[in-house]
Parts: C-alpha cells; structure tokens; sequence
C-alpha cells in the first residue's frame, strides 16, 4: 500500500463550481463555507468570482498557514458534492499555495472583474516561467492603473499548476497601453508559448453576504 502524500501547509482554498438556474454563487459560497468550517474553523470567504451563466471560482482564506493533505481536503470535497445541492455536486476543492501577492494603485477601490489565468509549465520550463511572473510579469500587471490586487498560486490538487489572478476595476484595464506593454516584453514572447492547459477566464465579481 503506497504511503500517504506528504502535507503542505496551505493558507487558502479554491473551490470550483457552477451554479444553476436556481441557486447563485453567492449562495453556494455561504452554503460551502458552513461545511468546510467542520474542518477549518477559521476559514472566511474572501472572493466569490462567476462567469454570466457558467462556472464559479469561490476562494477561501485560511487564519493562519496550516498543514493540509490531499486526503483532507478530499475529504472535504466528498462531503460538499454530498450536500444535495445541485451546483456542488460536482465541485472541485483545491488547496491554493500562494506564491506572491501584490498590491496595485486601484486598491481600495471596488474591483468588479476578476480574471484568472491558469496553465500547466511545459516539461523543463517551469524555472524559468515562475521567474517571469514573479520578476516581471505580475509586479507589472499588478502596477497598472485599475488593478486592486494581482496574485499568484500554486493549485495542489485539481490543476493546473500555476493560478495567476487580477481584481480589477473594470474589463478595459486589459486593453490599456500599460497592460499590453507588460504583456508584450521580450520575455513574455519567450516563455509564453510554454504554457500548456492553459486557461484564461474572465469573471464578474459577486458581493459577500
């Protein structure tokens, strides 16, 4: 029998999901973070992040950094797809590690856009990739005007690797000349192409009851 996978002390969790025609986000999020208090006390929720119509990114801090398992939090995924409620039946937990987080001029302000970028590294490219964003690529999205908050993840469990994710104030902020001056550097063509599973996903952000 193969041993258990190592804990990893993880400070937040994501929970994908996609609510129906009769439930919001909003509403799954409340409904989620009651259960997942029987295994995290302290956890709050922080972000409720919805496509019109489609799926729901539901994030979740920790009080503290804690040492958390796969088995854990299976454990606790099992137990919301078991809920009886239509949008968690067949929802994703995962535990987020965050690698860096920065703060932008917007911050303060309300952010209703969210957009997540999410990709697996190409084999031998990973160094090289978490380089850029943490050198490069998300200090200079993060200072662009209208971006709150920018941070970066490693998801743990259901992937992909690597979650880089924007509060903005709005959707235009992507189409600024200062955005597309940190996205067309020479070293984001370089590394860009070695991007696999790659999602890139915009959302509208939901108010927190």
């Amino acid at each position: 029998m193969p041993a258990p996978a190592p804990a990893t002390a993880i400070d937040s969790l994501l929970l994908r999901c996609t609510p129906t025609a009769h439930e919001t986000a909003t509403t799954l999020a409340q409904a989620a973070l009651a259960l997942l208090r029987r295994d995290f006390a302290d956890l709050r929720l922080v972000r409720v992040a919805r496509q019109p119509q489609g799926i729901a990114y539901l994030y979740f801090a920790l009080g503290s950094p804690q040492t958390l398992s796969a088995e854990q939090t299976g454990q606790a995924e099992r137990r919301l797809r078991s809920a009886g409620m239509a949008g968690l039946a067949a929802c994703e937990l995962s535990r987020l590690q965050l690698v860096m987080h920065c703060i932008g001029p917007a911050n303060g302000e309300a952010t209703p856009v969210h957009y997540a970028v999410e990709m697996d590294p190409e084999a031998d490219w990973q160094d090289e990739l978490f380089a850029w964003y943490d050198q490069e690529h998300l200090p200079g999205l993060a200072a662009v005007a209208g971006t709150a908050q920018a941070f970066r993840y490693l998801n743990l469990d259901h992937g992909p690797l690597s979650l880089a994710c924007y509060d903005l104030v709005d959707a235009e902020v992507m189409g600024c000349p200062a955005w597309l001056a940190v996205r067309g550097t020479d070293w984001s063509a370089r590394v860009r192409p070695h991007f696999t599973n790659t999602r890139r996903t915009m959302f509208e952000t939901q108010a927190l009851a």
